[in-house]
Parts: structure tokens; sequence; C-alpha cells
């Protein structure tokens, strides 16, 4: 099915209130019964993705990769890796996204490419001091024979960035060692990516995701950090290695590609930066047109803490007039409804937090399976773990792969659905998803599911949604969080409210309940509003 073009948002602008659905390749829908999640499989579930009422999905790296990292490893950028399908199926499957009204951004690695990219073979083979080296960053390094790294620079996945070769050679790799850094000093490392750009675009994609686009350019001279543990630094103080000045004359020549194309093509910035302002700074009118907002993310679940978030992000775009994201979760982190308690309590903020964040001024991320509730896997078993940092950390941290379990479809079969009965997924499901799974959800009236379902729909609809809109905080304290969102053509508007107390909450409702997280209580005439719930009404 398609959506009404009634309801379609302005084509010229579509990612500046757009709801991006992220879509982990390996864990969606596996087609082929191999275990692993690839392109027919998604392009068998994008009417589901139309009935969710989602405007774009992002697909994380199907590129031809020895998945050392699970596709951010990257041997060859314009082909599709035949663990996730061939170009005909990328060709079909953006084909069939467009005609429900689904735009698609493809991810982007440009930080660093696999060792087993033809340039790094080809950099092994020259030797020390070569044009082909030249391609990435080696360098010599300190102690009497060169014994000792570089820097101090650590791996974001654990251990040391520096790898010394045979020849004694050093390169680096801020994540694994079969990830290493390209070094964008070089102009043939930035027409190569162009180029890839331009593939991409050509074959119809809508933008691209950047990996690690606060990377690519390290500072002058390579110092030293001076500290350790240096991957908790991230978002509380610059690095050397990261957010520095030229990635953003990078992003003013991919700004002049994309401008090119039309309708509109985006980029959209996964930068961890030490605060809101330097986040901006990725989206400036001449640069991407988006950024993540991991600010958002890690805020606590406290009204206090989100509403002040919610107010420096909204403020930090507004002098460069982009949109502000906002994002519960993604591969890279615990899902929500861990991190917000787990169980029924993590469950209630979760929904209430959907409700919140689907209100917001700006363009929404929602990571696939968020939909249904899904919690963090805390419990796989030590051999199903595949993220390269259980390794690197010498088993210390278990890493990623608990938010990348494949999700349920079905309440029944092997995989729950998610591949042929019979198949076996790639991480091990929990035997209760089958009791969230998509088929037990649909349908089911106060599923998450269908809350994400109405909340989109009344997302896509209502005049006071979207991005232009204004926010007006109302009077709260520091356990109820209120605002509404005002259309200054039609004088609608719509109230949001957020009870974080552990009482019910007394809210004066002078117009008509569109949509809860939770059931509703009476106060003299107000809204009874239980705990970690939120609600929204208009007047």
């Amino acid at each position: 099915m398609t959506r009404d073009d009634s309801q379609r948002r302005d084509d010229r602008h579509w990612w500046r209130d757009a709801v991006i659905y992220q879509v982990y390749v390996r864990s969606f829908a596996d087609s082929d019964g191999d275990g692993i999640g690839d392109l027919p499989g998604i392009r068998a579930r994008l009417p589901y993705l139309a009935d969710l009422g989602v405007d774009a999905v992002w697909i994380t790296p199907f590129y031809t990769s020895p998945m050392a990292d699970g596709g951010y490893d990257v041997a060859d950028y314009r082909d599709v890796d035949p663990l996730f399908g061939t170009l005909d199926d990328a060709d079909g499957l953006i084909a069939d996204a467009h005609a429900l009204g689904i735009k698609v951004i493809v991810d982007l690695v440009p930080n660093h490419t696999s060792s087993d990219h033809a340039w790094f073979q080809a950099a092994l083979a020259a030797g020390p001091g070569s044009p082909e080296r030249n391609r990435y960053i080696f360098r010599t390094g300190r102690g009497e024979s060169g014994e000792l790294p570089p820097n101090d620079w650590e791996s974001i996945f654990g251990g040391g960035a520096w790898t010394r070769l045979p020849d004694g050679d050093w390169y680096l790799h801020l994540f694994d060692a079969a990830q290493p850094d390209l070094n964008w000093d070089n102009p043939v490392v930035h027409e190569d990516f162009l180029g890839i750009l331009r593939f991409w675009l050509d074959l119809g994609v809508d933008g691209f995701r950047i990996d690690v686009a606060h990377g690519m350019v390290k500072e002058d001279g390579l110092p030293d950090v001076g500290a350790t543990e240096q991957r908790k630094l991230l978002d509380t103080r610059p690095l050397p290695y990261f957010d520095q000045e030229g990635v953003h004359e990078i992003y003013r020549e991919w700004r002049k590609v994309l401008d090119t194309y039309q309708p509109a093509r985006i980029g959209v910035a996964e930068a961890w930066t030490p605060g809101a302002g330097r986040t901006a700074r990725y989206v400036r009118p001449d640069e991407l047109h988006q950024a993540f907002n991991f600010h958002y993310l890690t805020a606590e679940w406290a009204a206090p803490a989100l509403r002040e978030v919610i107010t420096e992000s909204l403020a930090a775009m507004a002098p460069v007039d982009a949109p502000t994201t906002w994002v519960l979760s993604n591969h890279d982190v615990h899902r929500h409804v861990t991190r917000y308690g787990d169980g029924e309590e993590g469950l209630r903020r979760a929904r209430a937090a959907a409700l919140l964040t689907l209100a917001l001024p700006g363009s929404v991320y929602v990571y696939q399976g968020e939909e249904l509730g899904l919690p963090e896997v805390l419990d796989l078993p030590d051999d199903a773990l595949r993220d390269p940092m259980w390794e690197r950390s010498l088993r210390t941290e278990r890493g990623r792969d608990g938010c990348r379990v494949p999700i349920p479809w079905t309440t029944k079969g092997s995989s729950l659905g998610f591949g042929p009965d019979g198949s076996t997924p790639w991480l091990p499901q929990p035997a209760h998803w089958a009791d969230m799974s998509v088929e037990a959800q649909v349908g089911a009236a106060e599923s998450m599911l269908e809350l994400y379902r109405e909340a989109l729909r009344l997302r896509r609809e209502h005049p006071a949604l979207g991005e232009r809109p204004a926010l007006e905080w109302h009077d709260g304290d520091d356990t109820l969080l209120r605002f509404a969102r005002v259309d200054s053509f039609t004088g609608r508007r719509l109230h949001c409210a957020i009870n974080f107390g552990a009482t019910p909450a007394s809210v004066p409702v002078a117009g008509a309940v569109l949509l809860a997280s939770g059931r509703l209580g009476s106060d003299s005439g107000d809204v009874l509003l239980p705990p970690d719930t939120a609600v929204w009404w208009e007047d």
C-alpha cells in the first residue's frame, strides 16, 4: 500500500520532520535461511514499514566485507556482499521502497576501510614511504628501535589504536585492527569517495548516514591524549582524533554533490561531540542535513534532565536552521527499555518516551524492534558473541550484540519468523520474545506496536506536530514535564505531559485526549496521569 498524497511531507524538505526507521541488516529479516538478515528480507518486509507509518529507512552497511565488525569494515564500497544479496537486490529494494512512499538512506563508512580493501592490500605490498601507504595513516614507532606505538591513542573497541607490521611501520585503527583509518589529507581519498557518493545516488538512494562523521581528520602531529579510557571522553572533551575542523571541508565537498540531485538527497552525521553547539557545526547550511542527537539518547529518565537537553538541542540548531533529531536507541547502545529500568518499569518508561520523542520538533529515528518494546538481551552465551569489542577488551566488555538480536515476527518457528522455519538466527532469541512479536502485537489495543502506529499516524496528520510548529513549555516541576505544540496557521494546539514521579499526577486537560501511553484516571475533572506515563491532548 502507498500512503495517501495528503499525508506526505513536502518532498523538497522531507528530512526535516521525517520518521526514519533503522534497519540493522543482519537482524531484520532473513530470506534464505542462512540465519543472517539480507536485502531480499528487507524488501519483503517493506509493507510492514509502510503500515507502521515511517517516512524513510536507514540500512546499515551491506557492502562487500569480511565482517570483522558486522559490515562496518568495507572491502568494496560499490558492491553488495553475497551474504546480503546483489546489486540487483539493492536496486529492487530502492524501487519498492519508493513505490511505497519510503525514502532509503544507506550507511557510508569513510573513516576506515577493511584491511581486505584493495587499497590496504596494495599498501602492505608497496612498503614504507610509498604512495599506496599514504592512503592510510602509517607512522614509524617511538623508542630506540621504533618498538613503541607512535602515540598513546586507544581503540574505541579496547586496546591500543596502532598495529605494527613486520617491516616496522605502524598503522592507525581507531576501531578494530581489521579497520585501518584512511588518510583524508590525501586528495585521492577525497576523489574516490565523491565517486562512491555518485554511484549510490545514481542508483536512487535518498541519502547517507555517515559512520564516525566526527572522525576522518586527525590533529596535525598526532599528539598524545594524555589520558587512558579515552572512549569515555567522547562527549565530554576534545580529542585529537575526533571532531577536528577539517571534517567540515569534507562535508562541504559532499554537500555540493548532494545538491546536484533531485528530489533532495541528504547526509546524516553520526557525530559524537562535547556539546550540542559542536554538533550543530555539522549541519550548517553548506554541510550536512542532520546530525544524531546523542545528548538526548544519553539523558537520564528525569524531567529536569530531559527538559534541559531538549531546550539546549533546539537552541543549538536554530542559528543554523537545521532540524533537531531525536533518537532513543540504535545498534551501538543498550536498548532503552533496559536503560530505563528493564522489566515492566522499563517498558512503561519506553512507552512514555515514545510519545515524548514523537511530539518534539524535528526528525525522529526508530531503531528496529523498539516499536515492539524489545529489551536488551543481557544473557547471550559467551560463545555466541560476535562484537569485536568482546575479544579486544580481553573478554571484559560484552559489546553490542545484546541490542542486535534478530527481531521476532511470529509467535512460532525456530527463528520466530526472522527466517524460514528450521533456520537458526545468528544470535539466539529469547523464547519469551514470541509474545513480543509483530504477530502477537498487531491489533492488540494496548500493545507497544499499536501505540507506535497510532502515534506515527497522529504525528503525520496533526498540523501541530512535525518540525515547524512552536514548542511552548508549561509550568511543571521535577516530576512533571509539560509542553504544547502550536500550529501558527490553524491555531490548533497539541499538548504533551509526562509524569516522571512515583505517584499519580493531576493534569488539567481542557480538550480531547488523543493518545496515552498507559491507562488514565480522573481527578475532579482533571486527568490523573500514572507514574511513567505520557498523554497527548488537543484544545
